[in-house]
């Protein structure tokens, strides 16, 4: 077969086991936003008990490593532990529901149902650990009331964003993993597979640490690499340290919690990685390695099929919407913009890049807007044009985010 040939066929059998129970996984995520009352997740989350229900919420909360940053840091300065902080931000990036449902079809319920006790046990290790050291009050914050309605549109413009948030880790996981079936030959795959165990799994955790991956876009990687001869617990190594740490998280674990608490939040992960994959290799390992062969490379159904194009569509859409959002913020710049008033304004509420976009577009397309700048650190945005403040704020709501005093 020629290889660019060889590489689309890779791709496309990845989006077929990949995107039915992605776009399921999001749905339910919209599910959860509509039904969760509003606050409920920075509310009241400290002692042993708040760490139990920190780690408990975050499991199916679809956010990554960098989403979970300020939502972590939100709790702990809304009164939660630091304990129930650390839980969550442990636990939360591990999984999700559409990485859950995910990992089920690329590697099975057994491995799917292992990852989520993992994240649930490092998460409670890592919060009770923390919580053990004397707890200083946590800072004084206004918990700013949700104003984002809650209906069937609520619920279906979440788990739009739910994959435009992570849609480019959506496309390069499922690239690379059709280069390592298409490109990468299986005999240097088995000859790595063929060193001890404990090699492999080092030499994962040692790539995956400081790297930035999305549990759920990551999973189609670790299922090739499984494919490929690797054990499924280098997999479990991959896909529990990756999306729970990167060189931006543990720098905001260290200013935000402490060295301390950065030195728990490490070690569990790493420790606590290690250990569950070796025990999973020990128990069920032929369960994730006979499925995998079985999902990747089997013809698609009618309805996998159908999610597949539905998910190209909207990648395609999501690519085409970042060049036009890039587009104008290049105009945005020039002098004669950057002359107009400009208002700035705080908000409370956004968790990703994927929230900034959303934002963006409602502001920019609002009467008198010539240009704008949303940004996450800090939370605020800048707008210009003939518009009065009490509009933005308007817009900022109904986003679906709060206006707060804008950051010094």
């Amino acid at each position: 077969m020629v290889p660019a040939m060889r590489l689309l066929s890779e791709a496309w059998s990845v989006l077929l086991a990949l995107a039915p129970w992605l776009l399921l996984g999001a749905a339910l995520a919209g599910v959860l936003h509509v039904l969760v009352p509003p606050g409920f997740v920075r509310r009241r989350f400290r002692g042993y008990g708040g760490v139990v229900r920190a780690v408990a919420l975050g499991v199916p909360l679809p956010l990554c490593s960098c989403g979970v940053i300020p939502a972590a840091i939100g709790l702990r300065r809304d009164g939660a532990s630091r304990g129930a902080a650390i839980g969550f931000l442990v636990a939360t990036p591990q999984t999700g529901v559409d990485s859950i449902l995910v990992s089920a079809s690329l590697l099975g319920w057994p491995f799917a149902l292992w990852k989520v006790g993992s994240a649930l046990l490092t998460g409670l290790v890592a919060g009770f650990l923390v919580e053990r050291e004397h707890e200083a009050p946590a800072p004084e914050a206004a918990v700013v009331a949700s104003t984002a309605p809650r209906g069937l549109r609520a619920g279906i413009d979440h788990a739009i964003e739910v994959v435009r948030s992570i849609w480019r880790w959506i496309a390069l996981g499922i690239v690379v993993s059709a280069v390592i079936g298409a490109w990468v030959p299986p005999a240097s795959l088995a000859a790595v597979a063929e060193l001890p165990a404990v090699l492999v799994m080092l030499a994962t955790l040692a790539i995956a640490v400081p790297l930035y991956v999305c549990a759920t876009a990551s999973v189609p990687i670790a299922a090739m690499l499984v494919a490929g001869g690797f054990p499924p617990g280098a997999a479990l190594v991959f896909l529990m340290a990756g999306p729970a740490t990167n060189v931006a998280t543990i720098g905001a674990v260290a200013r935000s919690f402490g060295r301390r608490a950065l030195v728990i939040y490490l070690s569990t992960i790493v420790v606590g990685s290690l250990a569950l994959a070796w025990v999973f290799d020990a128990v069920l390992a032929h369960t994730a390695a006979a499925h995998v062969h079985a999902h990747l490379h089997g013809e698609g159904a009618w309805w996998e099929v159908a999610a597949a194009v539905v998910l190209v569509a909207a990648l395609g859409w999501f690519a085409a919407a970042d060049v036009r959002r890039w587009a104008a913020r290049g105009r945005a710049a020039t002098p004669a913009v950057a002359v107009l008033p400009t208002i700035e304004v705080g908000v409370v509420g956004m968790n990703c890049e994927g929230c900034v976009a959303h934002l963006e577009d409602t502001l920019r397309g609002a009467p008198g807007v010539v240009g704008c700048e949303v940004t996450l650190e800090p939370g605020r945005a800048l707008v210009r044009g003939d518009i009065d403040e009490a509009a933005v704020h308007d817009l900022v709501r109904k986003a679906g985010y709060s206006p707060a005093r804008a950051p010094a």
